[in-house]
């Protein structure tokens, strides 16, 4: 459970550095006459994310969950693969990229790097990481409710955040 729990710290970190991220990129964009669309949702997802990782320490000691080698060796690959995808969304977005969603007057839309492929993929990272990270640790009740919830949240966030893009044309 030790090491479980660094996991979890290293994610929380990495959560961090996204809002720093997040924050400079929002500075970057207002100084452009930036525009942030469903700004209601953003304090939703935001305890949904910090609840997925307090369940995902909660559960493991509450319920006693075993850790699994074959389970959570290949749902830790996951992780890991999640984050080197999140951070190539956040390199091809440059400052453009936000936690929150933002549209710069007259930026034109990216469409290098991972969106080359996938219109979304940094939810393609969030699905995957919400399943991976409790089931590294058999989690699988966190990784079944944050899937649910995270689900209805991004039928929401896909609305607005495709809303703010058509704005772009």
């Amino acid at each position: 459970m030790i090491w479980y729990t660094l996991l979890i710290a290293a994610v929380a970190l990495e959560r961090v550095a996204e809002l720093i991220v997040s924050n400079r990129n929002w500075a970057w964009s207002q100084a452009r006459g930036g525009i942030e669309f469903g700004k209601g949702h953003y304090p939703v997802m935001v305890v949904l994310h910090t609840g997925l990782l307090a369940a995902c320490l909660l559960e493991p000691i509450l319920l006693h969950r075993p850790f699994i080698p074959a389970l959570g060796w290949s749902m830790l690959a996951v992780v890991i693969a999640t984050q080197a995808l999140r951070w190539w969304c956040i390199t091809t977005l440059g400052p453009q990229w936000n936690t929150r969603v933002i549209v710069v007057p007259g930026a034109a839309r990216v469409t290098g790097g991972p969106y080359r492929w996938i219109p979304h993929p940094n939810y393609v990272v969030v699905v995957a990481e919400g399943i991976a990270l409790p089931l590294v640790h058999t989690g699988w009740l966190t990784a079944i409710v944050f899937t649910v919830l995270n689900a209805m949240l991004l039928r929401t966030r896909l609305k607005i955040e495709n809303a703010a893009l058509a704005s772009l044309t």
